[in-house]
C-alpha cells in the first residue's frame, strides 16, 4: 500500500468547497457534525433499550467515546518512529491528518445502525429470511439483491447514510474524503460471506453503492490481488469500538447492580498488577470502578497499537485477518465473555429487545403490506408516510420519476432506509399509532 493514497484528500465527487484554513479532513469532521443522522444517534440504543436513565449509553455518547480512544491511537501513530518512516511523514503532518481521520471515522461508524441496537439489525434479517420465502409476495429481486436484505448490517447502511441519504442536492451524501469512509468500512463486500477473511465476513456494501466503493478503494489504493481490502486505518477504529463497547458496558452494567466487583475481578483474574492494585484500594466503590474503566482502557489501547504496529506489514498486504484486540491478549476475551455472561444476558434487556422486535416486525409488515399487497388507496398513503428526503434520494439514484415506478428492489430500500434512520422511541410511537392506540 501507498500511504500517498491511503491519506488521499480526494473525494467521490471532487470537492465544490472554497479554501480555507482546514484541511480536507477537517472539512469532514465539520459535514459530520452537522448532520442530522449524527444527532439522531443520541436517541439509540447502545446496550439498553428505551433506557429512562439519563447516565446510560446511547449511540452518540458511545460514539464519542470511541472518538477519544480513535484520539488515543493517533496520538501513538503520529509519535511512532516506524510509521513515520513508513508513510514519509513527520508527527506534525501526521497530527494534521491520521488525527482527524481516525476521529472522524469513529464518530461516524454506527451511523447506520437501526433503532433498539444490534438486535435490530437481527430483527430485520429474520424477517427477511422469512418474507422471501412468501410465495404469496412475488418481489422481481435478483439473489443478489436479496442477500443484503437477508443479510442487513449497520456498516452497509452507515455507508448509505453517508454518501446518500444525508443529501442537499445531489446523490453524494456528506461526500467525505476517501479515507474517512474507508476507515470505517469494516467489511468492503457486496458479495457472498466468506469468514476466512475479515473483510469479507459480512455484507457490509450494499449495490446501491458499490460503485462508490469501488471509487474509495481505487483512490486509496485498497486494491489488492483483484480484492479490496481494508483500510490500515479501519484496525484502529475497529479496536476503539470494541475497547470502548467492553469497558463502558462494564461501568453501565455495574451502575445497575448486575454484577460485583469481586466477580469481575475473579473473571479477569491476577495477571495485571495495577487492576489488583485498584481492586483492593479503601475508596467507594463507584470511584473504584470508574479508575478500573480507566486502567482497562489504557491496557487494551497499548495492547492494541502495539498489535497494530508489529503486523503493520501484514496489514497493508491484506493478510492480517484478526482484530487488533482479541488476537492481542486474553483480557479483551475475558472483558467478553464476562459481558455476555453478566450484562447482555439479564432479562430486562431480553424484555426490551423483544418490544423492538414486535415494533420493527410490525412496521415492516405493515409497509409491506400496504406498498406490495393491497390496492393503491393504501400504497398511497404508505408512501406519504414513508420520508420524503429519502424517496428523492431513490429517484435521483435511479432516474425514475415518481415511487411507484420504482423496482421492487429500490423500494425495499426505501423502506429500509426509513426504518434504520428512526429513533428507538420514534419508532415505537410510530407503531403505536398504526396499531390505533396511540393519538
Amino acid at each position: 500500500m501507498n500511504w500517498d493514497l491511503l491519506l488521499t484528500e480526494k473525494r467521490i465527487r471532487p470537492s465544490q468547497r472554497e479554501t480555507d484554513a482546514r484541511s480536507a479532513f477537517e472539512s469532514d469532521f465539520g459535514r459530520i457534525i452537522f448532520s442530522p443522522a449524527t444527532r439522531r444517534m443520541h436517541a439509540k440504543t447502545q446496550v439498553f433499550p428505551l433506557s429512562d436513565d439519563d447516565n446510560i449509553h446511547s449511540r452518540l455518547t458511545h460514539s464519542l467515546e470511541v472518538m477519544s480512544i480513535g484520539h488515543s491511537f493517533s496520538i501513538r501513530f503520529c509519535e511512532s518512529s516506524v510509521l513515520q518512516e513508513r508513510t514519509h511523514r513527520d508527527s506534525h503532518k501526521l497530527f494534521r491528518e491520521i488525527m482527524v481521520i481516525l476521529e472522524n471515522a469513529c464518530l461516524i461508524h454506527d451511523i447506520g445502525n437501526p433503532p433498539f441496537g444490534h438486535f435490530g439489525e437481527t430483527v430485520i434479517q429474520e424477517y427477511f429470511k422469512t418474507f422471501f420465502a412468501r410465495p404469496d409476495i412475488p418481489l422481481k429481486l435478483t439473489s443478489d439483491e436479496q442477500r443484503e436484505f437477508v443479510h442487513f448490517d449497520g456498516n452497509a447502511q452507515g455507508l448509505r447514510v453517508l454518501t446518500k441519504l444525508q443529501s442537499i442536492d445531489d446523490c453524494y451524501g456528506l461526500n467525505l474524503t476517501s479515507p474517512t469512509l474507508a476507515a470505517c468500512i469494516k467489511y468492503p463486500n457486496s458479495g457472498e460471506i466468506d469468514k476466512s477473511r475479515i473483510e469479507s465476513k459480512k455484507v457490509g456494501v450494499y449495490l446501491s453503492e458499490k460503485n462508490y466503493v469501488d471509487t474509495i478503494a481505487a483512490n486509496c489504493g485498497l486494491i489488492v490481488d483483484g480484492r479490496i481490502v481494508r483500510h490500515p486505518l479501519c484496525y484502529l477504529v475497529e479496536a476503539a469500538d470494541s475497547i470502548c463497547y467492553l469497558t463502558m458496558d462494564l461501568e453501565d452494567g455495574f451502575n445497575k447492580k448486575l454484577y460485583t466487583l469481586e466477580m469481575l475481578h475473579e473473571a479477569i483474574g491476577d495477571d495485571y498488577p495495577q487492576l489488583n492494585d485498584l481492586f483492593q484500594d479503601n475508596i467507594p466503590e463507584k470511584a473504584k470502578i470508574t479508575r478500573l474503566r480507566n486502567s482497562l482502557i489504557s491496557i487494551l489501547v497499548k495492547q492494541a497499537f502495539t498489535n497494530f504496529e508489529n503486523h503493520i506489514d501484514d496489514i497493508e498486504n491484506g493478510t492480517f485477518n484478526k482484530e487488533l484486540i482479541f488476537s492481542a491478549a486474553p483480557l479483551a476475551n475475558e472483558l467478553q465473555t464476562f459481558c455476555i455472561e453478566k450484562i447482555y444476558s439479564i432479562k430486562s434487556i431480553y424484555e426490551l429487545e423483544l418490544v423492538g422486535h414486535n415494533v420493527l416486525s410490525g412496521l415492516l409488515d405493515f409497509f409491506i403490506d400496504c406498498l406490495f399487497v393491497k390496492g393503491k388507496d393504501y400504497r398511497r398513503r404508505a408512501v406519504n408516510l414513508l420520508s420524503e428526503s429519502i424517496i428523492q434520494v431513490a429517484l435521483t439514484e435511479t432516474g425514475v420519476d415518481k415511487f411507484e415506478n420504482l423496482s421492487d428492489y429500490y423500494k425495499l430500500r426505501v423502506l429500509i432506509d426509513y426504518l434504520s434512520g428512526m429513533t428507538d422511541r420514534y419508532a415505537l410511537n410510530l407503531y403505536q399509532k398504526i396499531l390505533g392506540v396511540r393519538p
